[in-house]
């Protein structure tokens, strides 16, 4: 039996007047999203906490091309006031938003707190993609067939969920365990946003992504023990380009095979590496009274509440 054809960025199809908004644009497999987005014509905006990292992505790919319509906003989505005023920024200037791409993250970071006083990972994470989702509803709903994808991790199988101690308030700190459950926690959120969506009978879609073994510099500030010389030769067989990695959040976003709810991941071995394809995420990920329970608790935690009307 004959293998489908690979899915390449060759087959996104033209994306002219259409309008995405990449988290964490500046860098990685966010820049390379941007990067083909932008390429099949998108008005591509890129979210960046860092405005001077923003303004050098920026330059590259004017650089690189030139007819194309990308544009820097500033968002730190460890603050909610800065995610409220993105989204009234955005807005302000655009009618339409077709591709919302949850990708900025932040992996194994030693204990802090946001401007709110979240865990740092469970509220940049999950917190913030969800506060800047319902923030951005107005504009998605008003954009038949647009899509929200929210960028997982195969260590989303590590997690647990603790509705005692989310936050890790109580104790228990390690610094992935809090990713791990962050990752869980961007599953949750895109399945029960996706019932949420068809239950209110609105053209837009939640789809999630994981990017695979990549490299990008989301565990830079783990030192040089993270990555060494000993390691990339034993690694090199494994680990695959921002490119690649970028190509599961891809075909979710652009993709008119893709349906809501689908998790698009890497076809390879445990899935680190290879061409984009569908792919399982575990049960916890489907329990439905958790991801309602996730819901309540996001919403009350970060002060935005959905609502679906248009």
């Amino acid at each position: 039996m004959a293998r489908k054809p690979k899915w390449t960025s060759e087959q996104i199809p033209d994306l002219t007047g259409r309008v995405a908004v990449v988290t964490g644009g500046n860098s990685g497999i966010g820049l390379e999203t941007a990067r083909e987005l932008a390429r099949a014509g998108a008005h591509t905006i890129l979210a960046c906490r860092s405005t001077e990292r923003g303004q050098r992505a920026i330059g590259d790919l004017r650089a690189a091309m030139p007819d194309s319509s990308v544009e820097l906003m500033k968002l730190d989505l460890g603050s909610l006031s800065s995610i409220q005023g993105f989204a009234r920024d955005f807005a302000d200037g655009h009618a339409r938003l077709d591709m919302l791409i949850n990708n900025a993250g932040v992996m194994a970071l030693p204990h802090s707190l946001t401007e709110d006083g979240f865990e740092s990972q469970m509220g940049i994470n999950h917190l913030g993609h969800f506060a800047l989702t319902g923030r951005l509803l107005g504009p998605l709903l008003a954009t038949p067939g647009a899509r929200v994808v929210t960028v997982s991790s195969v260590g989303h199988r590590g997690a647990t969920l603790d509705f005692d101690n989310l936050l890790f308030e109580n104790g228990g700190y390690t610094p992935f365990r809090p990713y791990w459950r962050s990752k869980l926690a961007n599953l949750l959120f895109t399945y029960e946003l996706q019932r949420r969506l068809r239950s209110a009978g609105v053209q837009v879609s939640a789809l999630a992504a994981h990017p695979g073994f990549s490299s990008t510099n989301i565990g830079g500030h783990l030192g040089p023990h993270w990555f060494s010389w000993i390691q990339k030769p034993l690694m090199a067989g494994v680990i695959q380009s921002a490119a690649m990695g970028a190509l599961p959040t891809l075909r979710a976003a652009v993709d008119p095979q893709a349906e809501g709810g689908q998790y698009y991941g890497p076809r390879g071995p445990v899935g680190l590496r290879g061409h984009p394809v569908v792919v399982s995420s575990n049960a916890a990920s489907h329990d439905r009274e958790d991801a309602r329970r996730l819901w309540d608790t996001s919403e009350e935690l970060t002060g935005v509440p959905y609502s679906f009307r248009r």
